[in-house]
Order: C-alpha cells, then structure tokens, then sequence
C-alpha cells in the first residue's frame, strides 16, 4: 500500500468506527478464503461489513472516535464486523463462529462502550431492531383483538339463545 492508500484507508475506517452502531474484533487465523467470503456475504445479507484491516492503521484510525477502547485487541490477524443495527454484526459473527472454531472473538465496541466477548456474546442474544418492533406491535394489537372479542361475545351468546330456542319450538 501506497502512503496516499494508507492515508485514505484510514480516513474511510474512521469514518466508519464514527458511524457503526456495534463494532466486533476478531481473531482469524486458520481460516480458509471460500469460509472468509461466506462469512463476509453472511455480514453483507444481514446488512454489516467484514474488512481485514492492518492492525498500525486500524489503531490510527480509532483515534478521536467513540470506540478507541478497543485498541488494544489489535494484535495478530485480526478482522473487523461492523453494522449501523448495534445487534446485526454480533449476532452474525456469534452465529458464524458456532460453525467455525478458526474465528475468536476477541471483543469489540459499541458507542463509547467497550466490550470483551462476553459482552459481544450477551450483545448477539439480544432480539434485533426489527424483532423488537414486531413484538410491540404485536403488544399494540393484542389489546385491540381482545375488546373486539369482549364486544363480540354478547351478541354470539344472544344468537345462540334464539337458535336454543327456535330448536325448542321446532321440536315441540
């Protein structure tokens, strides 16, 4: 790399370490390229990024940023997944990591908290973004059905008392 791509690599990482809603570090030694571009179009489905950056310039580009905690699990091959949704890339990368044991999770960051991987692990579990609309919609609506139901029976109940009763006078 030249020094103007050096440069401009690190302008663009801090960006993104500015903007990331959850940034996760790994250790990817031993892992093959088809297992790498299967966990980076994994990422890329979900809506997050995987990039392999040199440690000297992922350091540098952490200065001035939320995240600068985390400068210190730069060592050895590393890899960083990121996503604006703060759930996104740890559930990906924890769902990733299940299947291959090459990955470590080493911790990672989100705003100003830094996290080891215990955190980025109970950070996965957590319901994402749009789950959590979804179950309070779900909240919202379940009211709703359950005074159309109220409102309803009455009249089910009448029905059935004039159907009891014209079976009454058919029979006798």
């Amino acid at each position: 790399m030249e020094r103007a791509e050096k440069r401009e690599f690190v302008t663009e990482l801090n960006e993104v370490f500015k903007a990331s809603g959850s940034v996760v570090v790994a250790r990817y030694a031993g892992v093959t390229v088809a297992q790498m571009n299967d966990f980076r179009s994994k990422m890329r489905a979900a809506g997050g990024t995987v990039k392999v950056a040199k440690n000297r310039l992922a350091k540098i580009a952490l200065q001035g940023t939320e995240s600068e905690g985390i400068t210190d699990l730069f060592k050895g091959q590393t890899l960083i997944a990121y996503s604006t949704d703060p759930i996104t890339a740890p559930k990906v990368v924890m769902d990733f990591v299940k299947g291959n044991d090459k990955i470590v999770v080493l911790g990672g960051a989100m705003g100003t908290t830094t996290l080891d991987a215990e955190g980025v692990k109970s950070l996965a579990t957590l319901p994402s973004l749009d789950e959590l609309r979804a179950k309070l919609l779900g909240m919202i609506q379940t009211p709703a059905t359950r005074i159309a139901g109220v409102v309803q029976a009455p009249a089910a109940q009448l029905a059935r008392v004039f159907a009891a009763y014209a079976k009454k006078d058919e029979a006798a």
